[in-house]
């Protein structure tokens, strides 16, 4: 069996990074890992793939194509610029411009993205979710990191949201062959 894309073989285009935001008591974090990876090759193992837009309020993760994803954050940077402290605005605007703009539509990414009171993965479909837990994440490690953080804050413990981020991004390493434990992590908040 032959594929002409990358994408029919490897899903939607977005293996090879874990994603993960957090918020919990007045804190937000989005921890990324570092890997990069090309079919069954690690390419790269400290990429960074979590930067901190609008003057250091607004935090974004990517999962997919590289240059896709700086391309989505450049758009969201211009609609953070058009209209300030209204993250959701910003978001749903991206969203309807990614959903029908001829170019951005062939863009194969995923955004996780976060000010100090929401979190918003926002999709090329025209998705704009907010999670109901305050955990989001994307990627193919995205699950796992998931599940291990609403444990974790499910546990009621007394591990902060940079904590819960750090140790469930290890456990998605521990798992996702796509997913390594170099991380980058930004956070928001008290």
């Amino acid at each position: 069996m032959t594929h002409s894309h990358a994408s029919e073989t490897t899903g939607p285009g977005w293996h090879g990074t874990t994603i993960l935001a957090v918020r919990k008591n007045g804190r937000t974090v989005i921890a990324g890992d570092g890997q990069v990876s090309m079919g069954p090759t690690i390419v790269k193992g400290a990429a960074r793939k979590v930067r901190t837009l609008s003057g250091g309020k607004v935090l974004a993760g990517f999962a997919g194509a590289t240059a896709d994803a700086f391309t989505l954050i450049e758009r969201l940077e211009t609609k953070l610029e058009q209209y300030p402290d209204q993250l959701a605005r910003a978001c749903v605007d991206l969203a309807k411009d990614w959903r029908t703009d001829r170019y951005l539509r062939r863009l194969e990414a995923m955004l996780l993205v976060a000010d100090k009171s929401s979190i918003f993965t926002v999709t090329g479909v025209g998705d704009v979710l907010e999670p109901e837990h305050g955990v989001a994440a994307v990627g193919s490690g995205g699950n796992y990191a998931l599940a291990a953080a609403r444990a974790l804050i499910d546990e009621d413990t007394a591990l902060d949201a940079e904590a819960i981020a750090r140790k469930a991004m290890k456990i998605a390493a521990d798992i996702c062959v796509y997913t390594n434990g170099n991380l980058t992590v930004e956070t928001l908040g008290d």
